[in-house]
């Protein structure tokens, strides 16, 4: 009798995981984690949680030096402090929370060809594309760019 109570509870265990586990790609599906690459196709962004937000890094660059063969830095920074630090690894995307449709708000995004940093809301389409907006103000006041997630995996830049 025991060992019928013992194999059904390790039916049931096995049962739940295996609901857990199909239940956890699916929502995971729903969230922008893991690589991109933006609209240019000059950089490389992971995705990531930051606490209870989403957050992204440059990790990847097509081009990491400048011509004279140095890792390339944020020198259109307006902050003289901050022009020498290193696009590899640079935090662009920070604070975005899940909007209750399926999207992400309240969010920032750098943008280190200008140097700077503006509100930002985020979703991720049908086709599985990421739909980014940048904006001053409002949302109608704003650029938006289309990222995809890489056709191959990416090396991790180095920041020289």
């Amino acid at each position: 009798m025991q060992d019928i109570l013992f194999a059904h509870r390790v039916k049931i265990l096995i049962i739940g995981f295996s609901i857990i586990l199909g239940i956890a790609p699916a929502m995971a599906q729903g969230a922008p984690a893991g690589w991109w690459m933006d609209q240019s196709g000059k950089a490389g962004i992971v995705i990531s949680s930051c606490g209870n937000d989403l957050c992204g890094k440059i990790e990847w660059l097509k081009v990491p030096k400048d011509k004279a063969g140095q890792p390339k830095t944020d020198i259109h920074n307006s902050n003289a402090a901050l022009k020498a630090r290193p696009l590899c690894g640079l935090p662009i995307l920070g604070n975005f929370s899940p909007d209750g449709q399926g999207g992400w708000q309240n969010g920032w995004i750098y943008d280190p060809q200008n140097g700077k940093t503006y509100k930002s809301v985020m979703h991720l389409a049908a086709d599985g594309t990421l739909h980014v907006r940048g904006y001053i103000g409002i949302p109608l006041l704003g650029r938006s760019e289309v990222w995809r997630r890489p056709a191959e995996a990416l090396a991790v830049c180095q920041g020289g």
